[in-house]
């Protein structure tokens, strides 16, 4: 019987894993694609600015922009 329990415990930690690693990735693919669009669109307010330093307000404007309001930078 021990060994019987060892593999059906063993089988559902491993599949428990691979659930995780999918939602790992999904959740990983999302937050790149959020993360790129608001640092293009603050990479655009500096270039616009004709700085090359992204500031804070940079961010909060490109978050702005997205229908995402930031409080406690400016702006």
């Amino acid at each position: 019987y021990p060994r019987y329990y060892q593999t059906c415990n063993s089988s559902i930690g491993s599949s428990r894993w691979s659930i995780w690693g999918l939602i790992y990735e999904e959740t990983r693919g999302i937050l790149k694609a959020f993360l790129e669009n608001i640092i293009r669109d603050a990479v655009t307010y500096t270039e616009h600015a004709k700085r090359k330093t992204v500031t804070a307000i940079d961010v909060v404007y490109a978050l702005k922009r997205q229908g995402k309001t930031l409080y406690g930078f400016g702006g």
